[in-house]
């Protein structure tokens, strides 16, 4: 593995590339954010709403929480807290660990998830999925593939 010092520079395809996945990411999250906007949430509140809807029981520990939506805890508490004013979620004192809290899924978040996951699923096709050709999709994925396995071992899971 090289040091940051040894570092190669990018070649100009290597550039291009990695330019490329940057303009995507940031302005496909962006339109996906705006078009969540109607709907009176966020990209990081339909993340949880999902990652709840599709926990055991429509729950799930805070920390386990935290983890699969790559925030901090703290940060993680706070949007919990505006959620739960939205009626969207609630807490749960988890009887195993005194400590531990969960974050569940309410009937209103359930019912949000059925009325928005439609649109949400729309907007995905129209901004990306639509824009790729059908028989790229696997070579496409196949090519990320490694990439995100990398990015989990890193972060430990």
């Amino acid at each position: 593995m090289e040091t940051e010092t040894a570092s190669r520079w990018l070649s100009d395809e290597e550039q291009r590339a990695w330019r490329t996945h940057l303009d995507v990411s940031k302005l496909l999250m962006h339109q996906l954010e705006k078009d969540l906007q109607p709907f009176g949430l966020t990209i990081n509140d339909y993340e949880i709403l999902v990652n709840l809807s599709e926990s055991d029981d429509q729950r799930m520990r805070m920390s386990d929480l935290a983890g699969a939506t790559l925030q901090s805890k703290s940060r993680l508490s706070h949007q919990i807290t505006r959620m739960e004013s939205a009626g969207l979620v609630r807490r749960e004192h988890c009887e195993s660990d005194r400590r531990g809290l969960y974050a569940v899924l309410t009937e209103n978040g359930a019912r949000t998830m059925r009325e928005v996951a439609p649109h949400h699923v729309a907007s995905v096709r129209k901004h990306f999925i639509a824009l790729v050709p059908a028989d790229e999709l696997d070579a496409l994925r196949e090519t990320l593939a490694p990439v995100a396995e990398h990015l989990r071992e890193q972060r430990g899971g």
